[in-house]
C-alpha cells in the first residue's frame, strides 16, 4: 500500500454464454489474488483536504482481497473520525474493471485447510468497510468505470455517490456458484424499483453503461474520457462543500450525452418483472414464469434453473427481509448467512464447475428448489452464537 499525502496542486445462447464469461471474471481472479499481496495493491492519498483512493490490481481487474480491505479500512475511519477530509473518491487501476469482485477462491481453499479463520475474517472484516462507506460522513465519490461486481459493488453503492460510464460492466452473478449477493446486496437491491433488485439477484442479469444509471444503481452517468476532468475539477475545489460536489457531477452527467436517448435495456419487460418477479417464494417464481410462457420467460426459467436453488432461496428471503432493515442489519444477517454458506455443499462446488474444473455443471445439493426445506432456510438466517456474531453500529 501507498499512503500520500499531497499538496493541492495538480438470443438465448448467446446470453448464457455471456452470463458464463461474466461469472468467471468475478471468480476467475482467484489465480491473481490469491498471490501474496503487494505493497502497492491499493494506494491511498490525501491530496490537501481531499481523500482518493485507486484500487491498483489492474491485472487482477482490481479484484479485493482480505488485506487491501486491512489497508483500506484504518485509513478512512481515520478521515471519518477526524474529519480530515470534505469527500473521498475511489476507483480502478487501467480501464478495465473499477472492482470486478472478491477473493473468494482463497475462501473456498480455507475449507480444504481447515482454517475457519479466513472464512470468518473476510467477511466480517469486508462488511465492517461495507458499513464504514455506507455511514461516511462526508460524499464518497465511487468512479465505477469497468466490470463492478461483488466486492466492487460494496465499494462503491452504499456510498453517496456511484459515476458509471459507458465501459461500466454491473453484476451480481453469486446464485450461479451458489452464494448469495452480499456486501449488503440485501439492503440496496431490494431498494430499485419494482422488483428489479430481485430479478438481478436470482437471475445474474447484467446492466452495462447508462442502463446502470436507468437502473438506479449508479446516481451519474459521464464518458470514461471526461473522467480525469471530473475528478480534477472536484480536486480544485477550496473548502468543498457537498453542493459544490453535487454541482460538479450534476454539470458533468448533463454534458454527456453517450446513450441518453437509448432506452433501458429492461425497460419492455418492468411489467414482466414486476408481476412474475413478484412471488412470494422462489417456487411461485418458477410457476409465474411457466404460466406466463413467452419467450422471455422461458429465457428467465432455463437461466433460473441453473443457479444453485439453495442460494436462490436465500437469496429471495434476503431481499424481502433486507427491505424491512437498515444497512447495519443487513450486514449482520449477511454475515450469518455467509458462515452458513460456508457449512454447506454449494458454494465450494459451485467454485469447483466455474474455477477449478471449469466444466459448468455444478451438482448442487439439493438438486431441486422445491427440496430446500424451511428448516434449511431457518437455519441461514439464524444468529450465530453471541461472541461469533457481527455487530455493527450506524
Amino acid at each position: 500500500m501507498s499512503v500520500k499525502v499531497l499538496s493541492p496542486s495538480v438470443s438465448a445462447i448467446s446470453r448464457a454464454a455471456h452470463r458464463i464469461k461474466v461469472l468467471q471474471t468475478h471468480v476467475t481472479l482467484k489465480q491473481m489474488s490469491s498471490a501474496a499481496s503487494s505493497a502497492n495493491d491499493v494506494i491511498i492519498e490525501r491530496i490537501g483536504d481531499k481523500g482518493v483512493i485507486t484500487l491498483n490490481r489492474p491485472k487482477a481487474l482490481n479484484s479485493l482481497n482480505l488485506a487491501m480491505v486491512r489497508k483500506i479500512y484504518p485509513e478512512i475511519k481515520k478521515w471519518n473520525d477526524e474529519s480530515l477530509v470534505k469527500f473521498v473518491i475511489i476507483k480502478g487501476a487501467g480501464e478495465k474493471a473499477f472492482c470486478a469482485g472478491g477473493d473468494i477462491r482463497e475462501v473456498a481453499d480455507a475449507k480444504s485447510k481447515s482454517d475457519k479463520s479466513v472464512q470468518q475474517n473476510f467477511f466480517r472484516e469486508e462488511y465492517i468497510l461495507n458499513n464504514a462507506i455506507g455511514t461516511f460522513k462526508v460524499p464518497w465519490i465511487a468512479l465505477i468505470d469497468g466490470i463492478t461486481m461483488g466486492g466492487g459493488v460494496g465499494l462503491s453503492v452504499h456510498g453517496r455517490y456511484r459515476i458509471a460510464t459507458e465501459r461500466t460492466l454491473f453484476a451480481m452473478p453469486e446464485t450461479a456458484i451458489g452464494l448469495f449477493p452480499d456486501v449488503g446486496g440485501g439492503y440496496f437491491l431490494p431498494r430499485l424499483a419494482g422488483k428489479l433488485g430481485i430479478y438481478l439477484a436470482l437471475t445474474g442479469f447484467r446492466l452495462k453503461g447508462r442502463d446502470v444509471f436507468w437502473a438506479g444503481v449508479a446516481t451519474h452517468f459521464v464518458d470514461s474520457s471526461k473522467l480525469s476532468d471530473l475528478e480534477s475539477e472536484l480536486l480544485a475545489l477550496k473548502n468543498a462543500a457537498p453542493k459544490d460536489v453535487d454541482k460538479i457531477l450534476n454539470t458533468f452527467h448533463s454534458q454527456c450525452v453517450t446513450d441518453k436517448d437509448k432506452p433501458f435495456i429492461l425497460a419492455q419487460y418492468v411489467e414482466k418483472i414486476n408481476r412474475l418477479f413478484g412471488g412470494a417464494t422462489v417456487e411461485e417464481i418458477f410457476e409465474n414464469l411457466k404460466h406466463d410462457n413467452s419467450n422471455w420467460a422461458k429465457e428467465q426459467l432455463e437461466t433460473l434453473k441453473k443457479m444453485s436453488p439453495t442460494s436462490m432461496k436465500v437469496t429471495l428471503h434476503q431481499l424481502q427481509e433486507g427491505a424491512k432493515l437498515n444497512l447495519q442489519q443487513v450486514l449482520q444477517m449477511e454475515y450469518r448467512l455467509s458462515q452458513r454458506t460456508m457449512l454447506g455443499n454449494d458454494f465450494f462446488e459451485g467454485v469447483r464447475a466455474v474455477i477449478i474444473d471449469k466444466d459448468q455443471k455444478p451438482a448442487w445439493s439439493p438438486a431441486k428448489v422445491e427440496d430446500v426445506t424451511d428448516e434449511t432456510l431457518n437455519f441461514y438466517f439464524s444468529p450465530l452464537p453471541p461472541d461469533q456474531d457481527l455487530v455493527l453500529s450506524g
